[in-house]
């Protein structure tokens, strides 16, 4: 355990844990309940169409491993029709939901797992957090991306201290494109598919008014290109309205989806 943040922990008392089913959550969840024990900690996943079901799995899986008091939750985000209209800033409107949800659910201090790299990105969703006084343990202690994952190899996380960054489905959406329950199905759908066939390091299924793109790491784009009928394949994938979409093969670019109008 880094000393910096076990004695962050140490100073919170009882806490709720947000955990979205990636490595930064799940390695502060383990780390948190090993060392301020079970009954002080309880962990809350929001499920939605917009969180994968891969996601909600591992938190239950780990929840049995680590005997945690697991809480699965509607953070109501499909239900607000800022969030639905998908501005540049819906991830303030996403955590704005999930945090109201979990701070009507518990008196205790709720935390997320946000590394102190995460404050160089566009984090809107910081905003919402700030609003509900969260407090983030790693950020606190000076920790990054690099640390998070060593320590989630330290406590024995095993495959999951390598997993790649998976922001929700609805950041596949290009700004003010408004999101929709089917889309995100087909896009998750969509990358599934991908992983299966090509085995990426990393892949996206972006929905943009100029059509669908498909991103891929350096090594995965060309194979992509190169199997007959692949665009065909996706547009078989997606809901009717989409069915004549254009569909492109292009580089992975972080944060892409964020290039409509900013509203």
């Amino acid at each position: 355990m880094n000393q910096s943040l076990d004695d962050v922990l140490l100073s919170l008392g009882d806490v709720s844990i947000a955990v979205s089913g990636g490595v930064d959550s799940l390695t502060l969840a383990t780390l948190a309940s090993r060392r301020l024990g079970t009954g002080h900690v309880n962990i809350m996943h929001a499920v939605s169409p917009a969180v994968p079901r891969e996601a909600t799995e591992r938190v239950e899986m780990l929840a049995r491993q680590e005997n945690w008091d697991l809480r699965l939750i509607d953070a109501g985000e499909f239900a607000d029709p800022d969030y639905l209209r998908n501005p540049v800033n819906r991830c303030f409107f996403c955590k704005g939901n999930l945090y109201g949800a979990i701070t009507a659910r518990t008196t205790r201090q709720v935390l997320s797992g946000t590394n102190l790299d995460d404050l160089g990105e566009y984090r809107p969703g910081l905003e919402a957090a700030n609003n509900f006084a969260v407090r983030h343990p790693f950020v606190e202690a000076e920790i990054g991306k690099a640390q998070v994952r060593r320590l989630a190899r330290e406590a024995g996380l095993g495959a999951l201290s390598e997993f790649p960054a998976s922001p929700c489905l609805s950041s596949r959406i290009e700004t003010a494109i408004a999101i929709e329950a089917p889309d995100i199905e087909a896009v998750h759908r969509i990358e599934t598919f991908l992983a299966e066939t090509l085995k990426p390091k990393t892949v996206r299924c972006r929905i943009r008014r100029s059509g669908i793109a498909i991103e891929l790491d350096a090594e995965s784009l060309p194979r992509a290109r190169e199997l007959p009928g692949m665009d065909m394949t996706i547009r078989d994938m997606l809901p009717g309205s989409r069915r004549n979409d254009a569909v492109s093969f292009e580089p992975y670019r972080n944060g892409s989806a964020f290039i409509g109008a900013r509203s």
